[in-house]
């Protein structure tokens, strides 16, 4: 709870903190043309108003952290996808959505339109596939309001450079960026970071990730009055161009909780990667990936994936330290159910979940940890 004596309104919030966290950046404010220059009501553009995107406005709605919020404007390419996703917003927020037609916007200049019905200082949630994101930031940069902005941010070097350069000019105008990496915001995990760099697992020497399931983002043929770039668009796991691919996508999330808990980032990396028979499928991603990740100070993290069916299946990162071994995901995102061991061969966890004990109580040798609970996020 920030006093009034400190900040004034939650607009000077946003305009003098530090940083801003995704769930803190889909915080909701207003447009001259519908409210008082100085209301406190944060007002939201949505720029891609598929899936990702109502997801990443339910959430803003829903934080309690988060006070007056509205949406006001909506951008996408594909007008049906604008109209059913704004009915169906409003059927479920009521008047938090305010979203009349003439503010519904379609085409690849939506964004552009969507963003300039928002005041300095409102958020621009940016949820199209990864291919736009550096268009679409550029354009709230320059209109000085702030970003949500889904993973991953870029698809390429190239582009990589570009946010990089637009990350520098956001911060000389003092704007926030929130980013979809979900896992920083699960109160377990930050429990977990808390524990090892209080050295309960001495210090790590290797971790091991893996997503391991089904094919995920296969092409498939173009639907019938589609075009083919509005399918490519739609289906941007399955392509480089315009999403990434599954790679970036989904492995993400085990790579980000494992620099969370390393507090680093990797300098260096090697990979292999393979394709298998999958009949008619298309795409451009490798059906198993294997990646050696070095940090600076020559720690290695393991990561593996694999996305076909009828194989073993497993969603999990783990760190190993001098003294012990952590838990940091089990089975999806969440709960994480993070827990530490005493040894290398996970027997003995220190552990305590909040229906009952893995383990008998005379195992726990430090302060039981609180179960996997995810905290709002896109």
């Amino acid at each position: 709870m920030i006093p009034k004596a400190i900040v004034s309104s939650r607009r000077e919030f946003l305009k003098n903190t530090g940083r801003i966290a995704a769930v803190s950046a889909l915080a909701g404010m207003a447009i001259p043309r519908v409210h008082a220059a100085e209301s406190n009501t944060i007002q939201l553009a949505l720029i891609g108003s598929g899936s990702r995107g109502s997801g990443a406005v339910a959430d803003a709605f829903s934080s309690p952290e988060n006070g007056p919020v509205k949406l006001v404007a909506m951008a996408d390419i594909d007008a049906c996808q604008v109209q059913a996703n704004c009915a169906r917003l409003k059927r479920e927020y009521g008047d938090k959505v305010d979203v009349p037609q003439e503010r519904q916007f379609v085409g690849f200049d939506a964004y552009k339109k969507a963003i300039d019905c928002l005041n300095p200082g409102d958020i621009a949630v940016l949820t199209t596939c990864a291919a736009f994101h550096w268009v679409h930031f550029s354009y709230a940069v320059q209109k000085g309001v702030h970003a949500f902005m889904e993973k991953p941010v870029t698809v390429d070097g190239p582009t990589a450079r570009r946010m990089i350069a637009l990350g520098e000019d956001s911060i000389k105008k003092n704007l926030k960026v929130g980013v979809g990496l979900m896992c920083r915001h699960c109160q377990a995990r930050s429990d977990l970071v808390d524990r090892i760099r209080a050295g309960e697992i001495g210090e790590i020497i290797a971790m091991r990730a893996y997503r391991m399931h089904g094919p995920d983002g296969v092409l498939g043929p173009v639907s019938a009055g589609k075009s083919e770039l509005l399918h490519q668009i739609r289906h941007f796991h399955s392509l480089l161009w315009s999403g990434g691919g599954s790679f970036s996508d989904m492995l993400i999330h085990n790579i980000d909780e494992c620099c969370m808990m390393k507090d680093a980032w990797p300098v260096r990396a090697q990979a292999l990667g393979g394709r298998h028979y999958r009949g008619d499928a298309i795409d451009q991603n490798f059906d198993t990936y294997a990646v050696e990740y070095t940090f600076p100070d020559g720690t290695k993290l393991f990561l593996d994936g694999r996305f076909m069916a009828g194989c073993h299946e497993e969603f999990a990162s783990y760190a190993h330290g001098t003294k012990g071994t952590a838990v940091i995901s089990t089975n999806v995102h969440t709960p994480a159910k993070c827990r530490i061991y005493k040894g290398q061969n996970f027997a003995k966890p220190v552990f305590y979940s909040m229906i009952l004990y893995l383990s008998s109580p005379q195992d726990f040798t430090t302060t039981p940890m609180r179960l996997g609970t995810m905290l709002p996020s896109a």
